[in-house]
């Protein structure tokens, strides 16, 4: 007999992007509390506090890992990480055109072109993840 309702097929998939997710900005969380110099080396200078706003965003990004995980704040979360994606992007600019070594990091266009072609993608990623978004894969 047919049923009405249908497994979520995203479920399984959703959950391992997000602990992947999460453990990311968990891991970017701990650079910023860290290795605040490096991040503040690629911050624009027309960001006003930045060695402030590093610190806070590091708490965030820690804060939001633990958030994309739980499932009361994890629509939230993902909201959160996609706007955080796209306010980090100028950064990332800053970063391939000036120039600018970091430790661990190649200076090379062979880092940098993927690295900002990719930021959209984390953006969807942290949206997809959450549940805020099913595009491309909607739910039928």
């Amino acid at each position: 007999m047919p049923s009405d309702h249908q497994p979520d097929r995203s479920a399984v998939p959703r959950a391992i992007m997000r602990w992947v997710l999460a453990a990311f900005f968990a891991a970017a969380g701990m650079a910023h509390l860290l290795a605040p110099d490096a991040l503040l080396a690629i911050t624009p200078s027309w960001v006003p506090f930045a060695p402030q706003i590093i610190f806070v965003t590091g708490l965030c990004e820690l804060a939001g890992a633990v958030a994309l995980v739980t499932t009361p704040l994890r629509w939230w979360a993902g909201v959160a990480f996609a706007a955080y994606a796209i306010c980090v992007w100028p950064a990332n600019f800053k970063h391939a055109i000036d120039g600018i070594e970091l430790p661990h990091i190649t200076n090379s266009w062979y880092y940098h072109g993927p690295r900002l072609a990719f930021q959209p993608i984390i953006v969807w990623w942290a949206l997809y993840c959450a549940g805020v978004i099913d595009w491309p894969w909607r739910k039928r």
